[in-house]
């Protein structure tokens, strides 16, 4: 018999702290997800039991540490469909796997009055890394509109791909209108047009809202973060082709990425380990594997079926609260829901939410750009997660008719 995911909601601490003295209402996942105890558990356990520096130690605690590293890449590598381990290179979040595309492929490889498309649905993470590349090479980025239900102007991409077009880049699933892109269209059509087009896909709401295969997307290059996977911060995850990212150069400079060193130059290790300098967030990567293991165990298509029902749910109950405006009405949607009132500043109703125990985000959501095609400064966002159940969604649609009613 399938286990109901409410049944899972007791696996997470976090929840069973009261917020303003209310039970709390946790509707931020889309920003950072709470944390099972499952992951708390295998951090505690790799800083406590068997902790060491990884990679270079004879002893046991490192053996076993460095083992219990590096089975993580396995399991991404699993998680995401990639071709082998050794196409899994670990960041800090899916910024930092960004940037590293722009100033180790990208720079490398394109000119000036080369052309990158990318959208205007971009999360800053996926623009301002191509700005400074821009501002560096002297390439061309090139923009493509949201329709007024928050998708994409196909035609309008395709009428950009032309022969200076060099790369794609593109959000699976927007952060703060919850629009799913058909980003496996959008790469066929680059990839007809130009098989050696790059693309890179930003996978940080995706991977936690669905089943992902990076090689049935057709792209080159995915990154996702780990604190919305319901794991630590601080570290997330680059995939990359292997024959691209292998031919890759260095991205940072430093211990172990590296064969030998000396004066007269250094020869580096293949990837992924090139581009791992220093020591990395050993504990963070190992409850990462935890996450994964985590979610995997309760399938994927079991959390989309779960959050897809929730999402049913609460726009039925929040169509009862008049003067709400949506941005963000595509027919593929994942768990995120953007509005604005009319009789109340965003700011003002998030103040009352909070005091209710329910936690909202406002403001931009690091899409300064979409909000400003939409004309507003902002939109309160609700995010759900597997954790979230049918109470959370009336306690904040039972908020939000206080605020209207203090507020109005």
């Amino acid at each position: 018999m399938t286990t109901p995911l409410s049944a899972y909601r007791d696996d997470f601490p976090g929840l069973k702290e009261p917020m303003n003295g209310k039970s709390l209402a946790y509707l931020d996942s889309g920003s950072s997800a709470q944390k099972p105890q499952v992951v708390i558990d295998a951090m505690n356990t790799a800083l406590t039991k068997h902790y060491a520096n990884i990679h270079r130690g004879l002893y046991a605690n490192s053996q076993v540490t460095t083992q219990a590293y590096e089975d993580v890449r396995g399991k991404v590598a699993s998680f995401i469909g990639a071709a082998s381990e050794n196409e899994i290179v670990f960041v800090r979040n899916s910024t930092e796997g960004a940037n590293l595309v722009a100033q180790s492929w990208a720079r490398y490889n394109l000119k000036k009055g080369d052309e990158i498309i990318l959208t205007e649905m971009e999360h800053h993470a996926n623009i301002v890394p191509w700005q400074l590349l821009a501002e560096q090479t002297g390439v061309v980025l090139k923009v493509v509109p949201v329709l007024d239900d928050g998708t994409l102007d196909y035609g309008t991409y395709v009428s950009y791909l032309n022969e200076k077009t060099k790369m794609v880049t593109l959000v699976h699933v927007s952060n703060s209108l919850g629009t799913v892109n058909p980003v496996q269209k959008f790469i066929a059509a680059a990839k007809d047009f130009n098989a050696d087009i790059k693309c890179l896909i930003d996978g940080s709401q995706s991977v936690v809202h669905a089943e992902v295969n990076v090689q049935e997307l057709g792209c080159d290059f995915f990154v996702f973060t780990g604190h919305k996977l319901y794991g630590p911060n601080g570290i997330g995850v680059l995939w990359g082709r292997y024959d691209v990212l292998d031919g890759m150069p260095p991205y940072q400079g430093g211990g172990d990425m590296i064969e030998t060193v000396s004066f007269d130059g250094t020869v580096y290790k293949n990837a992924p380990y090139r581009f791992e300098a220093g020591t990395p967030a050993i504990a963070e990567v190992i409850g990462l594997g935890a996450a994964i293991d985590y979610v995997s165990q309760i399938g994927m298509s079991a959390i989309a079926t779960h959050e897809k029902a929730l999402l049913d749910y609460m726009m039925t109950q929040l169509a009862t609260i008049d003067g709400l405006t949506y941005y963000g009405n595509a027919q593929e949607k994942a768990g995120i829901v953007s509005f604005t009132a009319d009789w109340a500043h965003i700011s003002d109703i998030a103040m009352i939410l909070d005091q209710c125990g329910v936690a909202v985000r406002t403001g931009h959501h690091c899409c300064m750009p979409l909000m400003q095609r939409f004309g507003v400064e902002g939109t309160a966002r609700v995010s759900i997660g597997l954790y979230t159940n049918k109470d959370d969604i009336d306690q904040l649609v039972s908020a939000l008719e206080k605020a209207k009613e203090m507020l109005s």
